[in-house]
C-alpha cells in the first residue's frame, strides 16, 4: 500500500521548503520541471544503484504517461527494476506484471508533486514539442530573484560586466518587465483598541487588459512621532522595497502642513526626472478633503441659523422613548418616516445635509409634540425650515459631489472636471441671492475655494481632454460660463499645459530609444561630427538660423493635434474610456500612454481611509494583541485576494455574455 509522506521526518521538511523555494523563483524550462532534484525523503538511492541504473533494457517501450513522472531504473543484485518518483524519490515496482495503477496512486499522493500538476507539465511538454516555446503560467515577478540570477548567469558564463548596458539586452529586460507608472495615496490612522498609528500606502495602475486596479503594498505600523521625517522615510522605504521610485505619477494626501513638508522632502530624495512635468503634478491633494473644508468654511457662518433644528433633532433622538414617541407621532400624522432622524457632527459637514434633509420630510411632527411635551423648547420657526430648505438645496451638489470623489469603487479621472466647475458656478450664483446669510456663506466658501482650484483644476482639465466625447469643448464650455471675456487666456493655458505633457511623454520615450540605438551607428555619427566642425557645416547651420527668421519652417501635426481635430463622439452614460483607448489607442501612442497614467490617478484617499474600517475589524476587542506585522500581513492579503476574486468575477461576467 502507499504510505503517507512522514512530516515528521525532518529531512521531508527541508526538502519541502526547498520545492516550495524553488518553485516562487524564476521561471524553469520544461526539462528543469521534469528532472528537478530534491533530497530523498525515504530510502536513499546509493551511489552504486545510481552507477548502474539506466534506461529501459527491454524491448518494449514504455508508452504509458505514468513514465513522465517516474524514472525506470534497474537495482540490486538481481538487476530488478523499481520506478523512482522524479518528485519525491519515493522507490516503486516497476515489474511489468504489477501494472502502472500503483505508480497513478502514488501521483495523486505525492506530496512534492503539489506544486507541480500533470495538467501543466503536460500542457508545458506539448507546447514545447509544437512550438518549441514554454511558458509557466504561475511566475511571478520577484526583483530580487532577477538581480540575483543575472548576477548567477555572468559569473557561470563569463559575460562581460557591461552586457546589462548593451542595448540589445535592455530591449530584452523591457519585454519581460513593461514600463507603466503608478499613482500612490497615502494615510494615517490610529487604532482605538491598540492606540497604535498605521500607515496604509496604496497602489493604483491601469494593467494590461485596460482595467483599474488598487492594491494595498504597505500598512506598517509607524511609533511617534509622526513627522513629516518620519512618514517621509517610511514611504521612500517602501518605494524602493516595491522598486517603483521611478515609475510614479502622483502622490495623493490629505490638506495638512505635515504632509506639505512631507512632500518637499520626498522631492529632495526622488529623482525629478522620473517625474512628470518635472515633479510639478507629484503632489495631488485629495478634492474630497477641499470640498469638505470648503463646505465646513460656508456652514460656520450660518451655524446659529439652525440651530434650533439641530437641537430638535438631538432632543426626540437623544433615548429609545423619546424616538418611539416621535415615530409614532409620524405615522398618526400620516408621515413616511423610512429613515431615522441624523445628528449632525461639527467635523463632518455632510452630516448636516443629511440632518436637514430628514428633517425637512418630518418637519410637521415637531409642532405637534411640542403640545405634548413641555421639555421640549426648542421649536423651530417658519422661517428657519424656509432657510434650512434653501441650505439644504444648496449643499446637495456637493453632497454628490463628495459621494462621487470617495467612492472605493472610485471611476476615472475624466468625470471629475465638471463636477468641481459645478461647484464653483454654484457658489457663484450664492454671492447673488437675496438672503443676506447664503451671500455670507458664498463669500466665505469662495475664498477657500480659490486656494486650491489652481492646483487641481490643471490635472483634472488633461484628464478630460483624453475623454473623446469632450476633449477642449468642455473646457471651452465651462470657461465660457466661469471666466467671460477671460475665458480664452484660460484655455489656452489649459491647450498649453497638455502639450507640455505631451512633450514631456515623447521626450522620455525618445531617451529610452535613443539608449537602445546599436553601437553600429557610431559610425554615421562620427561622419555627421566631421561635417559639423567643417566650414561647411557651419554655413549650413547659420542656414538654420536663415529658415527660422523667414518663417520658412512649417508646422509639423502631433498626436494630439490629430486627436482634437476629430469630432467628439456622442456622449453616452455607459461610455468605457479604458476600453475606447484600449481599441484606439494605436492612433495615438503617446496619448495612449499619457492617457494610462493620468486616468488611474485617484483625486481622493479614500481608498486608503477605507483600509482603516477593514483594519478596525481586524483588530477589535477580541484581537487587541495582533502584532503589527501580522496585521499588515492580513490586510494586504485579503486585499489582494479580494482584488483578484474581483477580476475573476469580471472575466467570467464578460465571457458569459
Amino acid at each position: 500500500m502507499e504510505q503517507a509522506f512522514d512530516l515528521s521526518d525532518n529531512n521531508s521538511l527541508t526538502t519541502r521548503t526547498e520545492v516550495q523555494k524553488a518553485s516562487n523563483q524564476s521561471p524553469i524550462t520544461c526539462e528543469e520541471l521534469a528532472d528537478i532534484e530534491v533530497a530523498s525523503t525515504q530510502t536513499p538511492i546509493s551511489v552504486h544503484e545510481k552507477e548502474i541504473a539506466s534506461g529501459d533494457t527491454e524491448n518494449n517501450k514504455l508508452t504509458s504517461d505514468v513514465w513522465e513522472h517516474f524514472k525506470r531504473q534497474k537495482v540490486g543484485g538481481n538487476l530488478e527494476y523499481i520506478a523512482v518518483c522524479n518528485y519525491c524519490h519515493k522507490r516503486l515496482s516497476a515489474k511489468r506484471k504489477n501494472g502502472t495503477s500503483h505508480l497513478r496512486t502514488h501521483m495523486g499522493l505525492c506530496f512534492m508533486r503539489s506544486n507541480h500538476t500533470v495538467e501543466s507539465t503536460q500542457k508545458q511538454l506539448q507546447a514545447k514539442k509544437e512550438s518549441g516555446k514554454c511558458k509557466v503560467s504561475t511566475f511571478s515577478f520577484n526583483q530580487e530573484t532577477s538581480r540575483k540570477e543575472l548576477a548567477n548567469m555572468i559569473i557561470i558564463h563569463e559575460y562581460p560586466l557591461n552586457m546589462v548596458e548593451h542595448w540589445a539586452f535592455k530591449k530584452f529586460v523591457g519585454s519581460l518587465q513593461p514600463m507603466f507608472r503608478i499613482a500612490i495615496t497615502t494615510n494615517m490612522w490610529t487604532t482605538s483598541n491598540q492606540q497604535k498609528g498605521f500607515m496604509a500606502i496604496t497602489s493604483h495602475f491601469i494593467d494590461d487588459n485596460w482595467q483599474l486596479q488598487s492594491r494595498i503594498i504597505r500598512f506598517l505600523y509607524l511609533p511617534c512621532p509622526h513627522t513629516a521625517e518620519v512618514l517621509s522615510e517610511a514611504l521612500v522605504s517602501c518605494l524602493l522595497e516595491w522598486n517603483i521610485d521611478s515609475k510614479l505619477s502622483t502622490l495623493t494626501v490629505d490638506n495638512c502642513t505635515t504632509n506639505d513638508a512631507m512632500i518637499d522632502i520626498l522631492l529632495e530624495k526622488i529623482s525629478s526626472s522620473s517625474l512628470s512635468l518635472n515633479g510639478d503634478l507629484f503632489h495631488m491633494r485629495c478634492a474630497a478633503h477641499i470640498l469638505n473644508l470648503i463646505v465646513k468654511e460656508g456652514i460656520s457662518v450660518i451655524s446659529d441659523s439652525i440651530e434650533r433644528i439641530r437641537n430638535s433633532v438631538l432632543f426626540w433622538s437623544a433615548t429609545p422613548k423619546r424616538q418611539e414617541i416621535f415615530y409614532g407621532t409620524a405615522r398618526k400624522c400620516n408621515i413616511s418616516c423610512n429613515r431615522n432622524l441624523v445628528q449632525d457632527c461639527k467635523t463632518r459637514w455632510n452630516s448636516t445635509y443629511l440632518m436637514l434633509d430628514r428633517a425637512l420630510v418630518v418637519k410637521e411632527v415637531f409642532p405637534r409634540l411640542k403640545q405634548r411635551e413641555s421639555l421640549y423648547k426648542f421649536l423651530p420657526t417658519e422661517e428657519d425650515w424656509v432657510f434650512a430648505k434653501e441650505i439644504r438645496d444648496r449643499l446637495e451638489s456637493f453632497y454628490e459631489v463628495t459621494t462621487l470623489f470617495s467612492g472605493t469603487r472610485y471611476p476615472t479621472a475624466n468625470i471629475y472636471f465638471s463636477s468641481i466647475c459645478e461647484i464653483k458656478l454654484s457658489i457663484y450664483e450664492w454671492m447673488y441671492s437675496n438672503c443676506e446669510k447664503i451671500r455670507a456663506m458664498a463669500d466665505s466658501m469662495i475664498g477657500k475655494f480659490e486656494k486650491y482650484w489652481s492646483v487641481v483644476h490643471g490635472f483634472m482639465a488633461m484628464a478630460a481632454v483624453l475623454d473623446p466625447r469632450f476633449k477642449m469643448k468642455l473646457i471651452e464650455y465651462y470657461f465660457d460660463l466661469l471666466y467671460g471675456d477671460g475665458a480664452q487666456k484660460e484655455i489656452e493655458n489649459v491647450r498649453s499645459f497638455c502639450y507640455d505633457m505631451l512633450k514631456d511623454y515623447q521626450a522620455r520615450c525618445k531617451s529610452k530609444e535613443n539608449s537602445q540605438v546599436p553601437i553600429q551607428a557610431s559610425a554615421a555619427s562620427s561622419s555627421r561630427a566631421v561635417v559639423a566642425h567643417s566650414k561647411l557645416g557651419k554655413r549650413l547651420a547659420n542656414f538654420d538660423a536663415f529658415v527660422d527668421q523667414s518663417g520658412g519652417t512649417t508646422h509639423v501635426k502631433s498626436e494630439l493635434d490629430y486627436y482634437l481635430e476629430e469630432s467628439v463622439i456622442p456622449r453616452s452614460e455607459n461610455f468605457d474610456i479604458l476600453c475606447w483607448w484600449k481599441t484606439n489607442g494605436s492612433k495615438y501612442p503617446t496619448l495612449q500612454a499619457i492617457a494610462r497614467d493620468v486616468l488611474a490617478i485617484p483625486v481622493s484617499t479614500v481608498a486608503s481611509e477605507s483600509a482603516f474600517s477593514t483594519g478596525g475589524r481586524f483588530v477589535s476587542p477580541h484581537r487587541s494583541r495582533l502584532h503589527p506585522k501580522t496585521l499588515e500581513a492580513l490586510m494586504c492579503a485579503q486585499n489582494w485576494l479580494c482584488a483578484e476574486f474581483d477580476g475573476m468575477k469580471m472575466y467570467f461576467n464578460f465571457t458569459t455574455v
